[in-house]
């Protein structure tokens, strides 16, 4: 009895805390994709702990980000709603499918992600295209169940993809010197540069500033008080996404380039390298966390189009609703196609995963970021809750190095993406 009693008061003490806390395991999950996996491996291979600053620096902006659009949700309305009001139904429609583009693209290097990934598992017995479309189906499946179950399962992920990069990271025998000095800011070239953009791009991802000013309603913080929670939920949130790339970047560093790699020449080429030195556990364990991280952004991605193009065509959108079904299973359904991409451009699932959020870091965040700026900065919209100068000055930050960032890379990116990739 006794026994059961502590039981219930454990699983309701869970359930209560997720319950009012766990929008940011969304966030996270949406940006910590296969993505984030390889442009970590990729910083790691190719410039050891060096960009380990800009691990931390994109979760301190993705941070600031989600605060943004939380308090626009909070005290205004949802971002793409704000987009309408001021550039109208034509403007917003533009921008939504303009942005909406890069979900896309981001969907197909997702599903490219998890169908090499089990592909090597299973050791070459099951094929890209029909892991594409069973990735494709069970994306929509999922993503069209009740939001509290999507984000305990997404909880869940992030929590266990969190400790096996940690479990793959412990016995790595990085030096810890050395390693704390990858905390210092330093672009050594021009290929950091887009390496660091990569890791913005994945960080700081412009679908969740829409996403997190919808979704805080689902969480029922509507006013001022509610604020605390929902800076505490992003701080764990992130924290778990931050602790998971520094593990993986670090394992990269200390591992790779000691056996001889110096950048990923294939999906497997991490897994490869870890079956060397700590057997085959690890590559599984790598690659597996990989196909996870990959489908686990699939969903919250393609949710954006789903909500926002309605949006910007003057609905309310609801997950039960026509149109936001229409818009996620046909978005979703669009991964289908990612090996003929694959094919088409010349691409490996490398360059695809790396390729294609440094597109939108590139071309959609900035956008984004500016839009958000200016609708926290709104009186209209905000009234009393606009930002204030020392919040500008933080969120000014996001806005100009995304900026930066993006006119930095996009030559290189353009030349990498129809040149044949990395």
């Amino acid at each position: 009895m006794a026994t059961d009693h502590a039981h219930r008061s454990l699983t309701e003490g869970v359930s209560a805390v997720v319950k009012e806390y766990g929008l940011a395991f969304v966030m996270v999950a949406s940006y910590f994709g296969s993505g984030s996996v390889f442009i970590a491996s990729q910083a790691g291979v190719a410039h050891g702990y060096t960009l380990l600053w800009a691990v931390v620096g994109a979760a301190l902006l993705g941070f600031m980000a989600q605060d943004m659009s939380a308090r626009l949700g909070i005290h205004g309305t949802s971002l793409m709603e704000f987009i309408r009001e001021k550039l109208g139904r034509g403007g917003a429609l533009f921008v939504a499918l303009f942005l909406s583009i890069g979900c896309v693209a981001w969907t197909l290097g997702l599903v490219a992600a998890v169908g090499a990934a089990v592909q090597f598992l299973s050791g070459g017995a099951v094929g890209w295209q029909p892991v594409a479309v069973a990735t494709t189906l069970v994306a929509i499946g999922i993503g069209m169940l009740d939001y509290d179950k999507v984000e305990s399962i997404m909880i869940a992920m992030m929590l266990s993809l969190m400790a096996i990069y940690v479990i793959v990271m412990l016995p790595s025998g990085a030096d810890p010197v050395t390693v704390a000095t990858g905390f210092v800011p330093s672009v050594p070239n021009a290929a950091a540069l887009t390496v660091a953009a990569g890791l913005l791009g994945t960080t700081a991802l412009w679908p969740n500033f829409f996403l997190e000013s919808i979704l805080v309603e689902s969480k029922g913080w509507t006013d001022e008080s509610d604020l605390p929670t929902m800076r505490k939920d992003l701080a764990v949130g992130y924290a778990v996404g931050g602790v998971t790339t520094i593990a993986i970047l670090i394992v990269s560093a200390a591992i790779l380039p000691a056996l001889g790699y110096t950048t990923l020449d294939t999906f497997i080429t991490p897994g490869e390298a870890l079956v060397e030195v700590f057997g085959a556990w690890a590559m599984i364990l790598f690659i597996a966390g990989a196909a996870a991280a990959a489908f686990n952004s699939i969903i919250p991605i393609m949710w954006t189009p789903a909500y926002i193009i309605p949006q910007a065509l003057g609905h309310e959108p609801t997950k039960n609703g026509r149109l936001f079904k229409l818009i996620f299973i046909g978005g979703t359904g669009l991964g289908v196609l990612s090996p003929v991409v694959s094919a088409a451009l010349g691409l490996s699932v490398v360059d695809m995963v790396i390729l294609f959020p440094t597109y939108n870091g590139i071309f959609a965040l900035p956008l984004a970021a500016v839009l958000l700026f200016w609708a926290v900065n709104d009186r209209e919209t905000m009234g009393q809750y606009t930002n204030s100068l020392k919040l500008n000055v933080v969120n000014a930050t996001l806005v100009l190095l995304a900026i930066v960032l993006a006119v930095s890379s996009a030559r290189d990116f353009v030349g990498m993406l129809f040149g044949g990739g990395l």
